[in-house]
């Protein structure tokens, strides 16, 4: 199992890539806007997803500003089996709040 990305929702796409990028020194490694949604994702870090874990920065189109707490989304894990894990999630006594697939 390996942390893929830590997702945070933003106000300010453009202040907050500044931020991350210009300040923080790290690269925006792929945007992409999603119409039918209105949405833009922009993945940011330090290196390639398939190494490192980054940051998910989710503009949700005309939202300026999130209240403290309402602003983080998820924690992404990767795994080899989805299915085989969640039955092990089950099996613990865990819930799975969505189940796997699109």
């Amino acid at each position: 199992m390996r942390l893929l990305h830590t997702m945070l929702r933003v106000g300010n796409l453009d202040r907050s890539l500044k931020f991350y990028c210009d300040i923080l020194g790290m690269k925006l490694l792929r945007q992409k806007d999603y119409p039918g949604g209105e949405f833009t994702l922009a993945f940011v870090g330090y290196g390639d997803e398939s190494e490192q874990s980054v940051i998910e920065l989710t503009y949700n189109w005309g939202v300026e500003q999130y209240e403290i707490g309402t602003g983080y989304g998820h924690i992404a894990l990767g795994v080899d089996d989805i299915y085989g894990t969640c039955e092990q999630i089950r099996a613990a006594g865990g819930k799975i709040t969505r189940e796997p697939g699109p």
